[in-house]
């Protein structure tokens, strides 16, 4: 059976490059699902969606979607409609959208589905909002990252190559982002009961996947 690790926490704590370094520990496939629920809302960006209530145009959009990965040198590569987008996909008009787009219900079902298809037959750590409380109720290994909301934006600011005037802009943001993906009616970011909390506030990159590490290696060797 297929064995499956899922860290779920706020944006800017530390879910993506943990869960890399974390798949690579443990052989595992990483499931980049942020990457895809970026990739639909570029597809709405490029397509001229804005009118996020029209659900005919959303489910129409949706079902002429396709999102794959393929494996580089560098990595996985996220493939929209079979064009590479894995750059585009970290634009700053996404960040901005990508929020309200995983939010619609027809989008969170349809990306759900396809994460649990790939899930089926893969041993897999991947990383979301709500991985261990919807997608993957069952997963081996749950894992809640937090960080506080200033280490959070100085992170984003260090990914981007910002300048520091720019911290209070990434903070705004990202204080947005936590309410519409706390709020939201469909599947919510929420920490599962089950989950292990581990707040990256005051540890560097190298001590939060040894802790995760080590607490998957006890999981798998019970």
């Amino acid at each position: 059976m297929a064995k499956a690790v899922v860290i779920d926490g706020p944006a800017g704590s530390g879910k993506s490059t943990t869960a890399i370094e974390l798949a690579k520990r443990l052989g595992f496939i990483y499931l980049d699902t942020g990457a895809m629920y970026r990739a639909v809302t570029l597809k709405f960006i490029k397509s001229g969606l804005v009118d996020f209530s029209d659900e005919s145009k959303i489910r129409s959009l949706l079902s002429g979607t396709k999102i794959d990965f393929t494996p580089s040198q560098v990595g996985l590569r996220v493939l929209l409609d079979n064009s590479d987008v894995t750059d585009e996909i970290r634009a700053d008009e996404v960040d901005e959208f990508v929020s309200e787009v995983s939010a619609l219900p027809l989008v969170r079902e349809f990306m759900q589905a396809e994460q649990r298809r790939f899930a089926a037959d893969n041993d897999i750590v991947a990383e979301g909002r709500d991985l261990g409380t919807y997608v993957f109720p069952n997963a081996d290994v749950k894992i809640f990252l937090v960080a506080d909301l200033d280490t959070r934006a100085r992170r984003r600011l260090i990914q981007k190559c910002a300048d520091n005037n720019q911290l209070d802009s990434f903070r705004q943001n990202l204080a947005k982002r936590d309410k519409i993906d706390s709020s939201r009616r469909h599947s919510p970011l929420k920490k599962a009961d089950d989950a292990i909390e581990v707040d990256t506030s005051k540890l560097d990159f190298n001590q939060q996947v040894d802790i995760i590490y080590q607490i998957c290696r006890k999981k798998f060797a019970s």
